[in-house]
């Protein structure tokens, strides 16, 4: 496992040689916004499309815990070169923040050693930034929403707050795409994780990677490696006001 270097300027980004468009999309999605999307779907286009060309772009990679990263980066390895962004500022207490952080790195690590013992499979490219404690960010963001309950309003504010900061990250390192791992989650809607996403791809000018990871068995698959690896597997989702309703 890598941490993240410095900052570095290329001649052309991966998707202005990829892409003609800013990111891939199916001629469906593109034909009718008024209809669902599968997100899926749109995801495993643009991995048929990587494997064919055998290009492996840098992905910013937002991730709230370790065990909801585990099957992300298990999945996506193999297609991109991947940059673990943990900017949880919603955590609490501070202690819970730096371990979650230390779980996450240790993750990382044993997953690509692991990887690189194997035979006939791809080699992982993973690095790992980790950004300060900074509870103060959360609650501004939050500021008026204390009362609404988990998966409402203040939960929709968090997922700004924190896709907003990947996106700036995306953008500073030269990343060709970012995402989240929020998704993975069954009690989080890939709908509005997704749209957050895109308004935020266009404030910033960085594709963001559609993407619906519960699905294809995944939050099944991160419960599988959290017992392999022994990760910590919390009981709330981070912030002080989710921990008080579960200890209700």
């Amino acid at each position: 496992m890598k941490r993240c270097p410095l900052l570095r300027n290329e001649e052309k980004s991966f998707r202005e040689l990829f892409f003609d468009v800013p990111f891939y999309r199916s001629n469906e999605a593109k034909n009718s916004d008024a209809m669902k999307k599968n997100y899926q779907k749109e995801l495993d286009l643009v991995l048929a499309k990587l494997a064919e060309t055998g290009e492996r772009p840098r992905l910013l990679l937002h991730s709230c815990c370790a065990p909801c990263s585990s099957y992300v980066i298990e999945y996506l390895s193999r297609y991109f070169q991947i940059i673990v962004l943990y900017y949880n500022p919603n955590i609490f207490p501070a202690e819970e923040y730096s371990f979650r952080s230390a779980e996450e790195e240790r993750f990382i690590r044993e997953f690509s050693e692991n990887l690189r013992r194997k035979e006939n499979v791809w080699e992982p490219d993973i690095e790992f930034m980790s950004t300060e404690y900074h509870p103060e960010e959360f609650y501004e963001a939050v500021r008026g929403l204390e009362a609404f309950p988990e998966g409402g309003k203040r939960c929709e504010a968090c997922f700004r707050l924190r896709l907003r900061r990947a996106a700036q990250t995306a953008k500073e390192i030269h990343a060709d795409y970012f995402t989240t791992t929020l998704s993975i989650s069954p009690l989080k809607s890939a709908e509005l994780l997704n749209t957050i996403g895109e308004e935020t791809a266009a404030e910033y000018g960085v594709p963001y990677l559609l993407s619906d990871f519960k699905k294809k068995g995944g939050y099944l698959r991160s419960v599988e490696l959290s017992r392999e690896y022994s990760m910590y597997r919390q009981d709330y989702c981070g912030c002080v006001f989710s921990r008080e309703e579960r200890r209700r």
